[in-house]
């Protein structure tokens, strides 16, 4: 997670916009090639239903839910047991489930697919549908949600990218290498299915990487952002301690609303306050 990586990220963002926004008709170009592979039934974008290619997806789409996964645990764990040591280390668990909340989550599925009107390439009127192509940057497509701007499930793929920053030192470059792969054959594999136009596989690892890039800097690197990893087990155990107590308040004043007013209760100025309704 160094200033190189940023470079070539935002280099590759800035060559695929210009690219394409003076010449939107290259997505079309490049699409009209899987649209043209075809099965013996006749199908266009066949790419989309060859077995090996969407077990390939179904194998990529969990290994991001993989490897958040002990993270998660970690936290669920300490809100729990607020006094047991932590699995994974604070930092590593608000790193790990931000960017991907973040980045796939808010940004992607939330904010661009649903907001962003781009008609996936299977859906326009070029190629058999009946929706009108938009640029990347034109967002007033036909698609009313879920729609192809940009990849979800490129963003997931890129997200990996987070834990392989967080690899052991000699093993961070295969692990960075590992992510790379995974995030690049899953845009060629949507892209190939008319699933996804090339922008749209683009941006989602450049948008999803940015997220991380930015994630790294807060927590880990500049000095007036960053914090340890005692300060956020020490905030967790305080949140985990007032969620029991919060649980154990309303566990005994449910008990007593079923068990109902005990002997001489009714002399007590709690309970009459509540008989009269504004307890």
């Amino acid at each position: 997670m160094n200033r190189t990586g940023l470079i070539i990220a935002l280099a590759i963002a800035a060559a695929a916009g210009l690219l394409f926004g003076l010449d939107p008709q290259l997505d079309l170009g490049i699409a009209r090639h899987f649209y043209n592979h075809t099965d013996p039934s006749g199908h266009v974008f066949a790419w989309r239903i060859f077995p090996p290619l969407m077990v390939f997806r179904n194998i990529g789409l969990w290994v991001g839910t993989i490897l958040v996964a002990p993270a998660v645990i970690a936290l669920v764990m300490k809100l729990v047991l607020p006094k047991s040591k932590m699995l994974v280390s604070g930092r590593a668990i608000v790193f790990l489930i931000a960017t991907m909340a973040l980045g796939p989550g808010l940004l992607v599925n939330v904010v661009l697919k649903d907001h962003w009107g781009r008609p996936r390439p299977i859906d326009v009127t070029e190629f058999g549908g009946d929706q009108h192509f938009r640029a990347w940057w034109d967002p007033r497509g036909d698609c009313p949600n879920n729609c192809s701007f940009v990849s979800g499930d490129v963003a997931g793929a890129f997200w990996t990218i987070a834990p392989a920053a967080l690899a052991p030192p000699q093993w961070r470059v295969l692990a960075y290498g590992a992510a790379l792969t995974l995030g690049t054959a899953m845009a060629a594999m949507r892209a190939m299915a008319g699933a996804h136009f090339v922008t749209d596989v683009v941006f989602a690892g450049v948008f999803t990487f940015l997220i991380i890039w930015l994630a790294y800097g807060f927590i880990f690197r500049w000095p007036r952002t960053q914090f340890s990893d005692e300060a956020i087990e020490a905030a967790l155990e305080r949140a985990g301690l007032a969620c029991r107590a919060a649980l154990e308040w309303f566990g005994h004043r449910t008990a007593n609303e079923i068990a109902g007013p005990e002997a001489g209760d009714d002399k007590d100025e709690t309970f009459q306050r509540r008989e009269r309704g504004w307890w």
